[in-house]
């Protein structure tokens, strides 16, 4: 079971760096919802498991999008993202990246508050 804490975070500098990005671009992205992002010691950091190849997860920003209009606080997101959720048998970001979008978004509707 993965837990937030096994994660690899990345804060804003890193991201500018993995991204060849300005760091005004990457609040964009946090700020659309392309990326979700928390505070970690006081620092903005994202989990290196929402980039893809050429950036944000594609099907990241839809399921973000999807848990604050159901009333989730962004920390709630990540922890609910992270964390390993029993009727994926997974975390939702890890069924993501296994392109089961459809699924992980009918789970998070279904926890809607």
């Amino acid at each position: 079971m993965s837990t937030a804490d096994e994660r690899i975070w990345l804060t804003v500098p890193d991201l500018v760096d993995r991204l060849s990005l300005t760091p005004s671009r990457v609040r964009r992205l946090i700020e659309d919802r392309a990326l979700l992002a928390i505070r970690r010691d006081g620092v903005l950091s994202v989990p290196e498991v929402f980039l893809g190849d050429d950036g944000p997860l594609p099907e990241l920003r839809g399921t973000a999008i999807l848990l604050a209009d159901s009333g989730y606080t962004d920390d709630e997101a990540m922890r609910w993202l992270l964390e390993e959720d029993d009727s994926l048998a997974a975390a939702p970001i890890d069924a993501l990246r296994a392109g089961r979008k459809a699924e992980v978004r009918r789970v998070a509707q279904a926890l809607a508050f």
